[in-house]
């Protein structure tokens, strides 16, 4: 598999349009398969602690504590560690901070790391993966004078879960190796996590606890890098960047109670996960296609006239993310998050309709 890589210009894209763009305005009142955020989430003992934080908003925020829990997890010192506010804020700290000739991003994939590094003055060049070949990555079509890779893992939206290894032969001397991790806590065991991970040079992942435990409106995430990238991407960032709620989340979210209940939530993920996925293969004779083995908490399917079916799903209550403004991908394709068994088998039943609709 050796897929030439393609240099596309931002506006070919809408690098800015995100799944919760479909739940705003006339989109508050639908049944949310746009946006990749655990339901019933956050559980009521994490509101709680977070609650309890409020009482300390006086001080300014302290995040040592934080830092440390966060760097036990992984099994790193602290100074391999850096807070932010969720991973965006990291990828644009990445973009700012890190002196780069030759940016890669290997897409479909999130699109706020290019729209960073292009916001940053940087020409970016984009390594397309095929829905021929599975989205898989082929270490071999990425430049091999790219000094800046990103990729995700599992990847948003296709959802693939790239090998390790296969990642790790990224590596280059004077070349830094960027992973989302975002959705990595959704996958059962975390295979193929490469957090926590000190034998790869030049390797800086990145995970966010917005997803899993349903913390979008606070905005907590963080990087695990070598100490020198840490303290440049820390110099860029403001003072006291991460609020004291957030901090009292990080340290909550990684606590051994915190651990065993996203553990119990990605084995749940992978059964609702699978129900969602045959029920979508029968619509198989209907020219809908799911991209597999799908391993995030979500799936990309595509289907004629998606469009029309997305717009037919909206008047039948149901909300799901257009594909068109991931790089790689056309108004085929659609994101849908997974939801527990009942709403999944509405949503089958809406999108019989739609796709009938569509039809017509």
């Amino acid at each position: 598999m050796r897929t030439p890589m393609h240099t596309e210009s931002e506006g070919a894209h809408d690098l800015r349009h995100h799944g919760d763009s479909e739940v705003r305005d006339d989109g508050a009142g639908l049944i949310d398969l746009a946006v990749n955020v655990r339901s019933d989430t956050p559980p009521a003992w994490l509101r709680e602690r977070i609650a309890e934080s409020l009482t300390g908003l006086a001080a300014y925020p302290d995040g040592r504590a934080a830092r440390a829990a966060v760097a036990a997890r992984h099994g790193l010192p602290a100074d391999r560690v850096l807070l932010t506010a969720g991973a965006a804020e990291a990828f644009v700290l990445l973009a700012r901070a890190l002196k780069v000739r030759r940016p890669v991003v290997v897409h479909p994939q999130f699109t706020e790391p290019e729209a960073a590094l292009r916001d940053a003055g940087h020409t970016v060049d984009r390594v397309l993966l095929r829905a021929a070949d599975g989205f898989r990555l082929d270490p071999a079509v990425v430049p091999e004078d790219a000094d800046l890779v990103v990729i995700g893992n599992p990847t948003n939206p296709t959802s693939v879960l790239h090998p390790a290894a296969t990642i790790a032969e990224l590596a280059r001397p004077g070349r830094t190796l960027v992973i989302d991790e975002a959705f990595m806590d959704a996958v059962p065991g975390e295979r193929e996590a490469l957090a926590g991970r000190t034998d790869v040079p030049g390797l800086v992942v990145l995970r966010s606890l917005t997803k899993t435990w349903g913390l979008a409106g606070l905005r907590i995430g963080y990087v695990l890098a070598a100490p020198e990238t840490i303290a440049e991407l820390e110099r860029a960032q403001p003072l006291w960047p991460v609020s004291t709620p957030a901090l009292a989340a990080a340290e909550a979210c990684v606590s051994d109670r915190a651990l065993a209940e996203a553990a119990y939530a990605a084995g749940r993920i992978a059964a609702d996960r699978a129900h969602l996925v045959a029920g979508l293969k029968e619509f198989a004779p209907d020219g809908l296609l799911v991209a597999e083995p799908a391993e995030g908490p979500f799936v990309l399917v595509r289907l004629p006239r998606a469009a029309a079916v997305r717009r037919h799903l909206r008047t039948l209550g149901f909300a799901v993310r257009r594909g068109d403004t991931f790089p790689g991908l056309d108004e085929e394709w659609l994101r849908l998050a997974v939801r527990d068994r009942a709403t999944v088998n509405g949503f089958l039943q809406a999108l019989d309709r739609a796709m009938t609709l569509a039809d017509r």
